[in-house]
């Protein structure tokens, strides 16, 4: 009897599905909050608030409210559809819950442009009263950014037209993503045919080459037959955003992302060149792997595949066994991480069953309301696997030691949240390198734990310059499916210094990152959560156990300052400068280094 269950608990949330009557109830009850904020905001008056504000205090503990509703619904009908994609009714939810997300926003829209109205002397006197001092940084970014708002009407229409528009094209990608079906002749010559992430999984991680390299054809084959209606998807989803851009003054559409993410573009550029003058010994990684295949160049579907030298074989983790390595190995940096890891896994909140029907990826989502997260997957018993468990439980963790502070305070951007994913990750893939039995089981481990600094430094630098130059035709007009796919090879090309014997030109079409709707460049804040996460690993390796207290304070002021704040505050580093991502590459050259050394023996001469 298995100790862990495979499947997650919704019906703590709302019982009884998408047919749940509780889940009708709360968004009758979003509906009228969102009504009362909005007359709250649309009456409200600075002046004759003021000198205590008691109206906006109220009105704040009401916007706190409806944000926190909002997420706790879209959460639970997001864990619907990724549970089961095959499930009708979750459409017309996630048409509700962005049917209340467009009114509080364009609530938050009226607020906002009155806390612009608000003379600068009397501003400050503002955020120092003890009602508004915690969340002062919060605000004071809300009303920088509502300097570029449109009029009332204008903001509301675009909102409004956002719930069919833009939001609906990012849907409109998930219904399609649900009819892909890749066919796998098995062994006895049935065939199976699997969902995106069945395919993804087995594509990537199965020992075989040519059960790779024959999944990847038909996996290509898929996303190329479908690849006009992906085209017109990313088409008139980006097109929605630059329009949205340029009616606010905006043609950088690096602007957004950047603010989103705290962050100053001479932060990403630094980043990017130090990646970018640093990719040897990737390359030279590569090239070690395609020898030890025996083969000249690596194929794209060969990045992920393990290396099995000698007599070695993959080490399979059953679930039960994964969980506990993960547990384990966290109690080691920290004991509040592996009690919270500990009550995630025996409350059910973790979905990792391997069965049809379910939507490819993992994530983890946040209930603001009940305190709790969800973690969604699909467990494959690999090394790599249990490293993604790992990196899921570090969200969770994240939003669990922020979940008694400001609800305002809680809203931190995805490159910090990417931090304590890849720290959490980082810890469980160093654990396997340390305790492997043998070299043969070393090698197969390092080169698991590469996987991750090799997507952060050539996939994901593929991935932000393809948007980068797309983003820069789309301004000019549609761009064809054809020079889409061509764009996304030039980019995989320029990452992967030409170390592939192929690529992947639908790479565009299967990426789910491309077509959200919510934040565009989904792709640096990982490499910059990696890398972050390797300065603060570092620290912790040095400073031990006593750490543990420093990381959870780090992690408490994601939601209230800037990115280059936090590295300064916490870290005591420049992020504008190329020293500190330099010093996280030279972690990462050290194992490629010990990769290189032990596999010398086994080159295919």
């Amino acid at each position: 009897m298995m100790k862990y269950s495979l499947t997650w608990d919704l019906e703590s949330i709302f019982p009884g599905g998408s047919d749940s009557a509780e889940l009708q109830e709360k968004l009758t009850l979003l509906d009228k909050q969102a009504d009362e904020f909005t007359q709250h905001a649309k009456d409200w008056d600075y002046d004759g608030d003021k000198p205590n504000y008691t109206a906006l205090a109220d009105m704040l503990t009401l916007h706190d409210a409806l944000m926190d509703g909002i997420s706790q619904t879209y959460t639970f009908v997001e864990a619907l559809q990724a549970e089961n994609v095959h499930d009708k009714k979750t459409g017309a939810l996630f048409g509700k819950v962005s049917a209340l997300s467009s009114r509080y926003k364009t609530a938050q829209t009226i607020l906002t442009k009155k806390f612009v109205s608000i003379p600068d002397e009397e501003w400050s006197q503002l955020i120092e009263l003890p009602e508004f001092s915690p969340i002062a940084f919060v605000l004071t970014e809300t009303r920088a950014e509502g300097k570029e708002l449109l009029s009332e009407q204008e903001e509301k229409l675009i909102n409004d037209l956002a719930v069919d528009g833009f939001e609906g094209w990012s849907n409109h990608y998930d219904s399609l993503v649900a009819k892909i079906s890749i066919p796998f002749e098995e062994e006895d010559g049935t065939i199976t045919h699997l969902s995106a992430g069945q395919a993804q999984n087995k594509m990537y991680g199965d020992p075989d080459p040519a059960v790779r390299e024959k999944l990847f054809v038909e996996w290509e084959k898929a996303w190329q037959e479908n690849a006009s209606l992906f085209a017109d998807t990313l088409n008139h989803l980006s097109g929605f955003r630059l329009a949205n851009y340029k009616a606010h003054g905006i043609s950088d559409y690096l602007k957004k992302p950047l603010a989103y993410n705290r962050m100053k573009k001479e932060t990403l550029d630094t980043m990017w060149k130090a990646i970018s003058d640093n990719k040897q010994p990737f390359v030279d990684y590569l090239n070690r792997k395609a020898q030890l295949f025996g083969k000249e160049q690596l194929a794209w579907q060969d990045i992920e595949a393990p290396v099995i030298v000698g007599n070695a074989r993959p080490k399979k983790y059953p679930y039960d066994e994964g969980a506990e390595f993960v547990l384990g190995n966290f109690r080691k940096f920290s004991n509040k991480m592996a009690d919270f890891a500990q009550y995630a896994f025996d409350n059910k909140w973790i979905e990792v069953e391997d069965r049809p029907g379910k939507a490819p990826g993992g994530y983890c989502a946040g209930l603001p309301e009940t305190k709790e997260s969800r973690i969604f997957m699909t467990y494959s018993q690999s090394a790599n696997e249990v490293a993604t468990l790992a990196h899921e439980l570090g969200h969770a963790f994240h939003s669990d030691v922020m979940k008694d502070l400001p609800p305002m305070n809680q809203q931190y951007a995805m490159n910090v949240a990417e931090t304590a994913s890849t720290f959490a990750e980082m810890i469980v893939s160093d654990a396997t390198v340390k305790e492997a039995t043998s070299k043969e089981e070393k090698i197969t481990l390092l080169d698991n734990k590469m996987q991750n600094a090799l997507a952060m430094f050539m996939n994901i630098h593929a991935r932000f310059l393809f948007e980068t130059r797309f983003y820069a035709e789309r301004q000019k007009g549609i761009v064809t499916e054809e020079r889409i796919s061509e764009l996304m090879i030039e980019a995989q090309n320029e990452a992967f210094q030409g170390t592939l014997s192929n690529n992947h030109p639908t790479f565009w079409a299967s990426k789910l990152h491309f077509y959200i709707s919510d934040v565009s460049f989904y792709n640096f804040p990982y490499t910059f959560g990696y890398l972050f996460s390797l300065g603060i690993y570092n620290r912790s390796l040095e400073e031990g156990a006593g750490f543990e207290d420093k990381y959870i304070e780090l992690l408490q002021d994601t939601g209230r300052m800037t990115t280059e704040d936090l590295a300064q505050k916490h870290l005591n580093v420049d992020l504008t400068q190329p020293d500190f991502w330099e010093a996280g590459i030279s972690l990462v050259r050290k194992d490629v280094e010990a990769f290189l050394k032990l596999t010398e023996e086994y080159i295919t001469k």
